[in-house]
């Protein structure tokens, strides 16, 4: 068995683009990966398509030996955009292995610990309040509509959500990313009492719908220094809040908003590699460690659960793609002990299912993992091709 081709395939997903690489041996079977060019991965395809052409006509079968060699033939600008170049061809690799064995992905790392994933709802309410002609939902206006869909959440089986900043401006809720240099507060990153007002107000509203049971979970990026992390932590104390999600580049700065918090920090979705996650572990920097499956790659990232594990640390994916990128995060649930919870995005375009063979079974609140050889999920090509990329 030989790698034939290796092609990315792209659509239009909505307000963002999905991308697909497809790599194929000469006997014709087939390996998936998903990946995204966003969220600081601009080119990220280019890098892909000049590390992919060194493996062709090569066994696709020994992917650690293949991860490594790419690895190293990076290590002068490693991390970034080439370790996410590398966990795309990792986890399309591991597609080609498993199928050719006829076993899911999981298994070749001695899983399934368990076939059932607890998933929580991502971006609730952040997607109705930017984009909701695109997810078909009634636009969220006020703290009356998040408390109706605190509700929903409730009713559909889900036990937890995860919200982010969306204070109101011209009489409706809005979108707030400072830290992404979208947003007033940019390059500062000082939080405005109204902001810290408006939050509370937010995951009150939440509380009342959902309910004295629904984990909470609020996510505020980068959007703050130390001192804001610190103020809106303290801030959320009244909400019994499951975590306060926090990106930050320093692990001393995260260790202390961890001892000032009255509530469990999870971090470190932005890194890659076991380099990056040691220091934050050696600060006992968070609660949660936060790992990307599609940045890091499944073989790295289950190393990193391993080595958080040695912390008394567990783990949950970043995961807000579309559906191969679920079933990859929740391969790497069933395969790791030390798991916390999976994120999920429920609201996306309303022809995401389409692009995918299959979409994820979600009851009371938990995800049964694919069990299909491979990932368990492929790529509708021909409706892919349906939704050109957005430029």
């Amino acid at each position: 068995m030989r790698i034939d081709r290796i092609e990315d395939l792209h659509c239009d997903a909505g307000w963002r683009n999905f991308s697909f690489l497809k790599i194929t041996t000469d006997d014709g079977l087939v390996g998936w990966s998903e990946y995204t060019e966003a969220d600081g991965s601009p080119g990220l395809t280019g890098v892909i398509r000049a590390l992919g052409q060194l493996l062709i006509g090569r066994d696709p079968r020994p992917v650690q030996q293949i991860s490594s060699e790419l690895y190293q033939r990076s290590v002068m600008a490693a991390s970034g955009v080439n370790h996410r170049a590398i966990a795309a061809i990792e986890n399309a690799l591991l597609d080609i292995k498993a199928r050719a064995l006829g076993v899911p992905v999981y298994a070749l790392l001695g899983g399934p610990v368990r076939d059932r994933i607890p998933v929580y709802w991502s971006h609730c309410g952040t997607y109705r309040a930017r984009h909701p002609q695109i997810v078909g939902a009634k636009q969220l206006e006020n703290y009356d509509d998040v408390a109706k869909l605190g509700e929903e959440v409730r009713a559909r089986g889900f036990r937890a959500l995860k919200t982010n900043i969306l204070p109101p401006k011209d009489g409706k809720l809005s979108s707030f990313t400072p830290g992404f240099g979208r947003s007033p507060g940019y390059p500062a990153l000082n939080l405005d009492r109204h902001v810290l007002q408006a939050t509370q107000r937010q995951l009150q509203a939440f509380r009342d719908g959902a309910g004295p049971d629904m984990g909470l979970l609020l996510d505020v990026n980068f959007h703050f220094k130390t001192e804001g992390f610190i103020q809106i932590a303290r801030a959320m104390a009244p909400f019994d809040m499951t975590w306060l999600e926090i990106d930050t580049l320093d692990p001393r700065a995260l260790a202390l908003i961890r001892a000032a918090s009255p509530c469990p920090i999870a971090s470190c979705e932005t890194l890659t590699g076991r380099r990056a996650f040691r220091p934050f572990l050696d600060a006992y920097a968070m609660d949660v460690g936060i790992i990307d499956v599609v940045w890091n790659g499944f073989l790295e990232s289950v190393k990193i659960a391993a080595m958080a594990e040695a912390y008394e640390v567990n783990v949950a994916p970043h995961n807000y793609y579309g559906h191969l990128c679920s079933a990859m995060s929740a391969h790497f649930c069933a395969a790791v002990p030390n798991l916390r919870i999976m994120e999920i995005d429920v609201d996306s375009a309303a022809w995401r299912d389409d692009l995918f063979t299959n979409v994820p079974e979600i009851r009371d609140g938990e995800m049964l993992v694919p069990s299909g050889p491979g990932w368990g999920v492929a790529v509708n090509e021909e409706a892919v091709r349906a939704h050109p990329p957005r430029r």
